[in-house]
Formats: structure tokens, C-alpha cells, sequence
């Protein structure tokens, strides 16, 4: 299992954005379009955290979770009327609304996730709420499965993404380097009974 690797999610995002009639559109484009079925009643199973400045790579992102089976809520596609240049009280609102409304919360790590003012709060609100909080980090390069979270990104597990044993690709959270869990088992087991397994 690796860390998500930055081109290869680059790469989905290229392929999202050429698959509808196989004509080129921006990515702006796609994610206004999957706005007209958004159902405010909608539960999701991953609220996706990240810095807005990454809007390719949270497309690829998005892309590869719903390869894996998982509905996604981006803040930017599902309530693109929010703006996140100005800390308020309404974007807040909705952002506890949409959070209270996702399983997990799985926070992006890249360059641009430092100067972030949102995704912190997020991330403190999650944890509080749910305790299902990962990181998520996508490296330039991506050799193993080691992620040594800077601060208090540490105090996470993180995700990656392989093939199972029978070959189906699967979404996995890491305690650490050796002790890991499906995603699907982790996520409906409450942190204090979670019981990781232990690579050999």
C-alpha cells in the first residue's frame, strides 16, 4: 500500500473532466453539474477537507473515492453558494449541517492545506462530533505507506488505497506504519473499541 500519489490523483481529475460526452470541460464546468442533483437530505459517507486552492486534485480525489463505492461531500460542488474566503457564521452553519449529515471526515494534506483557516476547524469539529476523523495525504512521490503527520495531524490515522487480498480495491486507515483497518470496518466501529490489525 502506498500514500495517494499527486499525479496519479492529477490524473483521475483529467479523466473526470473528459468523460462526459467525451468533450473537454473544465473542471468548474463538471462540478456545477452534479450541483443540479444535490439533495440537501443527503447523507454522505466521507465529508472531504482540504484547501480550496487544490480543486484539481480534490476532483481526482472525489473521482477515486466514488471509484471505491463512497459518496463524497465537497463543500464547493454541493453548496457552491458558501464562500470560504470569509469566515462567518452562515458558512459555518451549513458546515456543521453537512458535517452532522457525513460518516467521516478525511482531511487532505498537501502544500497548500497550511494556510487553510477552514480546514482545522473542520477537522476540531469533526473529531468532537463523530471522532472519525483521517488524514488523507497526497505526496508529490509516494513509495510506502508511511505518513508521519506534522503537529496535530499525528494524533490521526491516515488513509491509503490498494487492492485487498482478492484483488478488490479498497480504501484502508492506518493507525500507524504496522496496524491498519478497512476503511468500512473502522468507520462503523467507535474509536474506543477499535481493534487494529497488525501487519506481519
Amino acid at each position: 500500500m502506498s500514500i495517494f500519489n499527486e499525479q496519479v490523483v492529477r490524473n483521475r481529475a483529467k479523466k473526470e473532466m473528459q468523460r462526459s460526452a467525451n468533450i473537454y470541460k473544465t473542471k468548474n464546468q463538471i462540478l456545477n453539474e452534479s450541483v443540479s442533483s444535490f439533495n440537501k437530505f443527503k447523507t454522505y459517507d466521507i465529508f472531504l477537507s482540504h484547501s480550496s486552492k487544490d480543486s484539481e486534485l480534490i476532483l481526482g480525489m472525489k473521482g477515486m473515492l466514488e471509484d471505491l463505492g463512497y459518496s463524497v461531500y465537497i463543500d464547493w460542488v454541493d453548496d457552491p453558494q458558501l464562500d470560504r474566503t470569509a469566515v462567518d457564521k452562515a458558512t459555518a452553519a451549513k458546515l456543521r449541517e453537512r458535517m452532522q449529515s457525513s460518516k467521516s471526515l478525511l482531511y487532505v494534506t498537501t502544500d497548500n492545506a497550511i494556510d487553510s483557516k477552514w480546514m482545522p476547524w473542520e477537522c476540531g469539529y469533526f473529531d468532537g462530533l463523530r471522532e472519525k476523523v483521517a488524514i488523507l495525504p497526497i505526496q508529490k512521490y509516494s513509495f510506502s505507506n508511511k505518513y508521519d503527520g506534522q503537529e496535530y495531524l499525528g494524533l490521526y490515522p491516515y488513509c491509503t488505497s490498494q487492492d485487498d487480498t482478492s484483488g478488490k480495491p479498497r480504501l484502508w486507515i492506518y493507525n500507524d506504519q504496522k496496524e491498519y483497518l478497512v476503511y468500512d470496518v473502522w468507520v462503523k466501529t467507535p474509536n474506543s473499541e477499535v481493534t487494529w490489525k497488525r501487519a506481519s
